[in-house]
């Protein structure tokens, strides 16, 4: 009891598992100078008295008023930053057109690190108002411009993981944005590398490099190989597009002559810091090899609507053992939500349980066993996250990180629909998971630090 804690007194709402919600009702939560979840009291504890005796009516002492909650943060495993400049533009497109008339035009504009800083200190402010306190980022082939991204993230406590893109294939890429060449590019990955890992020394809640090949389509096998050898040398998360639409799966089985997921592997960029966004057209024996390397899915369910042909099975690919996160995939996901995220998981779940055909008969219209709960979503957006990235993140629970949501409500302008002050715990996370707006988002921690309010 000699310590100093902040203590956080409160209900929480955390995964047991995949499935299962654990309800931390009233409890009281230690956090330690490193921002660590040292110590839950549930009331029943002996302990919780002399705690509330000792801490309560100080500085560091934190209780949470009538009608609010902790949930932990979210967990963004697919965001291009550059692109949170055109949310919400040209979803209408087909993707090949919307890339080389909007998007890589944009991208190429963050060789101005002025529009480069605009943007991302109001991305990541964004999204930490949204709730989410990591992010695994794409940004673009600059190296000075992704480096700053990592630094935003750091000045304003975002735990943030950034890949310099590489896109150094001249006959797949246009002229003005793209990699000068593949040296050049593998150059600039390794010095991106060791400056994240030098500014990482001071940063509390930890920035992260990571080695990004835009997707195969964009890459030279040089390149891809060089990229391989050094995520190995220097033990780098890695994140790319994999077997997204059925252009890019069937390109990769032209060039290759194996699926996405195979080629991936020989190039060393599948492993258990890898996460791989999309992967809507994985057969059984790449998720069995996604399953054995600890390659994980960043799965965006609203990107996929616009740009992925097709709906993923991810109730299968979580049940052959496969990590899996949710992404908003901004911008072709159009909202930094991923409230909205988790919501449409479930929908676009059960469309491809029930079918959208009523032309053929129910019993043939779907896929069966496809439908995720809310329950589900909710773990892809915390827990799954933190295991799909290998950090103790996403979960309320001992020796993990006080990243936090703390939500209200009862603000007025979004009150939820609570009515009943006895309202069932369970159903009060529905209505949270279902209901919340921005403004439902009264503060949110990382790493034991607060980073937002409202």
């Amino acid at each position: 009891m000699d310590k100093c804690y902040e203590i956080f007194q409160g209900t929480a709402f955390t995964s047991h598992t995949s499935k299962e919600i654990t309800i931390l009702k009233d409890c009281l939560f230690c956090v330690n100078e490193n921002g660590i979840i040292e110590k839950i009291v549930v009331p029943e504890n002996e302990e919780y008295q002399l705690f509330l005796d000792k801490y309560q009516g100080g500085d560091n002492f934190h209780r949470l008023a009538d009608g609010q909650y902790f949930l932990p943060g979210f967990v963004d495993l697919h965001v291009h930053a550059p692109q949170w400049a055109q949310s919400g533009t040209a979803l209408d497109l087909p993707l090949h057109d919307w890339l080389n008339t909007y998007t890589f035009p944009l991208e190429a504009k963050y060789a101005d690190l002025d529009f480069a800083a605009t943007v991302y200190e109001d991305l990541v402010q964004t999204l930490l108002a949204n709730g989410t306190t990591t992010a695994l980022y794409f940004a673009t082939v600059h190296k000075e411009a992704s480096l700053l991204l990592a630094e935003i993230c750091a000045k304003k406590g975002q735990r943030g993981l950034v890949g310099k893109v590489v896109m150094d294939d001249p006959e797949q890429n246009p002229d003005y944005y793209r990699d000068i060449n593949t040296e050049t590019a593998l150059a600039d990955t390794e010095e991106f590398i060791l400056a994240v890992q030098e500014l990482a020394k001071q940063v509390k809640q930890g920035v992260y490099p990571v080695v990004t090949p835009r997707f195969i389509p964009s890459c030279t096998t040089e390149a891809l190989k060089g990229l391989g050898e050094l995520a190995a040398k220097y033990d780098t998360h890695i994140q790319s597009h994999c077997s997204e639409s059925d252009w890019e799966h069937e390109y990769v089985q032209n060039r290759f002559h194996k699926h996405d997921a195979f080629a991936l592997h020989d190039f060393g960029l599948l492993g258990d810091k890898s996460v791989m966004a999309h992967c809507n057209f994985l057969d059984d024996d790449d998720a069995e090899l996604f399953a054995k390397t600890g390659t994980a899915i960043g799965h965006c369910p609203l990107s996929n609507a616009y740009f992925a042909n097709s709906v993923i099975p991810i109730a299968r690919f979580r049940d052959k053992g496969i990590d899996i996160g949710l992404g908003t995939d901004i911008s072709a996901g159009a909202t930094p939500s991923l409230y909205d995220n988790a919501k449409q998981s479930v929908v676009s779940s059960r469309m491809l349980e029930d079918g959208v055909n009523n032309a053929l008969p129910a019993e043939e219209r779907g896929v069966p066993n496809s439908r995720i709960t809310i329950n589900e979503a909710f773990y892809f957006a915390t827990a799954g996250g933190g295991e799909s990235l290998s950090l103790p993140i996403g979960r309320i629970q001992e020796n993990y990180t006080w990243d936090v949501q703390i939500i209200d409500t009862n603000v007025p302008s979004a009150k939820l629909p609570i009515f009943d002050p006895n309202e069932d715990l369970y159903d009060i996370f529905q209505k949270i998971m279902y209901n919340t707006r921005p403004e439902n988002i009264r503060e949110v921690w990382v790493q034991g630090e607060k980073v937002h309010s409202r």
